[in-house]
């Protein structure tokens, strides 16, 4: 299958209707709020800048209206019921802004993501979908299964590569598929790597039913005993996972040179993390792997020279 040819890279920006209750100066200012929430946040990376000019503003909403989100759902974490009924509310309220009208926000992020999705016709159950996985992170700590696992990467990970797919003009289902299974690695590869991390926060993507296949109980964890059987265990979630990567790397192929670029430097960076797990010996209670700048450098190079 064919990727539909996505809109040039040096094409004009699409000139915006009107918007029904926000004039130019309004929507302007909005954007420029979530350029500076996408280029200041503390856990921030290049935020738009791979990306043609015309679509940075873009870019920077749909990045704005997630960060967001993603911060009433974890920052200042705490173990209370009250808590966690907070930031439910809270995200219940983004959500709530979201389903507004166009037109209608006053809560800059939504004034420019709207307009966003209006003028790039972006389906509105993809934030739905991120918003529910926000949800779910503040309440759900425990993963029964695989299928569980991957039920929340479906609506935590998967939207993201689609709505990237769907700035850049692609529209071809088949192209959607390959970019989920890209970002369901990723995201899988990010829970390999994290799991003392999640750990502080009470959460743990292992999957039971495999724990206890291995013989690996929550005390090991919180006791960080990296054994035998938990190396097992972790060597298994990464070899599936490596399998997952694999299915979507021919997305890569379907792009052209500036996104493909991005694509391709993402999937080297996933995978040269599981890399990195395998290295130690799949023991990361004792030690959070991460890519170094150094590292990074050679990919970068590697990404450019096949892009």
């Amino acid at each position: 299958m064919h990727a539909p040819a996505p809109a040039t890279e040096d094409a004009p920006a699409p000139s915006p209707s009107a918007s029904p209750g926000h004039d130019a100066a309004a929507i302007e200012a909005a954007y420029a709020r979530c350029t500076h929430l996408a280029t200041t946040h503390y856990e921030n990376f290049p935020v738009g800048r791979l990306v043609p000019a015309r679509l940075r503003k873009h870019v920077h909403a749909v990045y704005a209206f997630a960060r967001h989100a993603d911060d009433l759902a974890d920052e200042g974490y705490e173990h209370e019921g009250l808590a966690e009924k907070k930031r439910l509310a809270a995200l219940n309220d983004w959500e709530a802004q979201l389903l507004q009208p166009r037109g209608t926000a006053t809560e800059p992020i939504f004034i420019a993501l709207h307009e966003t999705m209006h003028e790039l016709d972006l389906p509105v159950s993809l934030f739905t979908d991120l918003l529910s996985a926000f949800k779910q992170d503040v309440v759900k700590r425990r993963y029964a299964n695989f299928d569980d696992v991957l039920d929340y990467c479906r609506r935590s990970a998967n939207p993201i590569g689609r709505l990237v797919l769907l700035l850049h003009g692609y529209r071809d289902p088949h192209l959607h598929e390959l970019s989920d299974h890209i970002c369901t690695a990723l995201q899988l590869a990010n829970f390999w790597q994290d799991i003392s991390v999640d750990l502080i926060k009470d959460r743990i993507y292992l999957p039971q039913n495999d724990m206890e296949y291995y013989g690996v109980t929550e005390e090991d964890l919180f006791e960080k005993r990296a054994t035998g059987p938990f190396r097992q265990l972790v060597q298994f979630q990464v070899d599936r996972t490596q399998h997952i990567f694999n299915a979507g790397e021919p997305l890569v192929g379907h792009l052209k040179s500036g996104l493909r670029w991005e694509i391709r430097l993402t999937w080297m960076g996933g995978t040269r993390i599981l890399q990195m797990i395998r290295d130690q010996k799949f023991d990361t209670l004792s030690r959070r792997p991460k890519i170094t700048k150094w590292q990074m450098l050679p990919m970068l190079v590697k990404a450019w020279v096949f892009r």
